[in-house]
């Protein structure tokens, strides 16, 4: 071999090295350091990004003292019902069959509207959690975007639908906090959409 060309040689193994050491020594990405994982697939458990959020937690709070009032109420009802009850069934033995019978029919129709009033009741507060979801994660969509976006990743998928993937590829607890940073609890969101 001609000494020019080992010297070449030479040459472009320490400049290899010394690329090498600089990349190694760099430390990590930016994207690294603001914790996103990177890859083209991201996980994310999406009942944890809404009740783990500052906006899930309120509305589960909301709604579990509305539920309170509800129970409260339902119980108040019962106890009423419970009443009249043992005063019909005490009237029975001093009443004619049919005019015991017309209030019977009367107190089984006023039990059926209040278990109808009541479950409606039940069904206007899981439609309330149902909706809020829904608007959450509309709200929350611009911020899984830029993560993915940051990620490089071209899909986030449910974790509970994946047979396996690494822990690295879930940023549930990063969503969660820039969720919370974007939108705090949301209620100034609801209270500017209110007419």
């Amino acid at each position: 071999m001609r000494p020019g060309l080992l010297l070449t040689m030479g040459r472009a193994r320490t400049l290899a090295f010394c690329i090498l050491a600089a990349v190694w020594t760099a430390g990590p990405a930016p994207a690294q350091q603001t914790g996103v994982p990177q890859g083209e697939i991201l996980t994310i458990s999406a009942d944890r990004l809404f009740s783990e959020s500052l906006f899930g937690r309120r509305i589960a709070d909301e709604v579990e003292a509305e539920s309170a009032v509800l129970a409260a109420e339902n119980e108040r009802i019962i106890a009423a019902l419970s009443r009249e009850e043992a005063e019909l069934t005490e009237r029975r033995g001093t009443m004619q069959p049919e005019a015991f019978r017309a209030l019977a029919d009367a107190f089984d129709r006023k039990v059926q509207e209040h278990r109808s009033t009541q479950k409606a009741k039940l069904e206007a507060l899981s439609e309330r959690t149902e909706e809020a979801q829904s608007r959450f994660f509309v709200i929350a969509q611009p911020v899984l975007e830029a993560l993915m976006k940051e990620a490089g990743a071209g899909v986030i998928l449910e974790r509970s639908s994946v047979f396996l993937s690494a822990n690295a590829t879930d940023i549930t607890d990063l969503a969660i906090a820039r969720i919370d940073a974007t939108i705090g609890d949301g209620a100034a969101l609801e209270e500017r959409d209110d007419p």
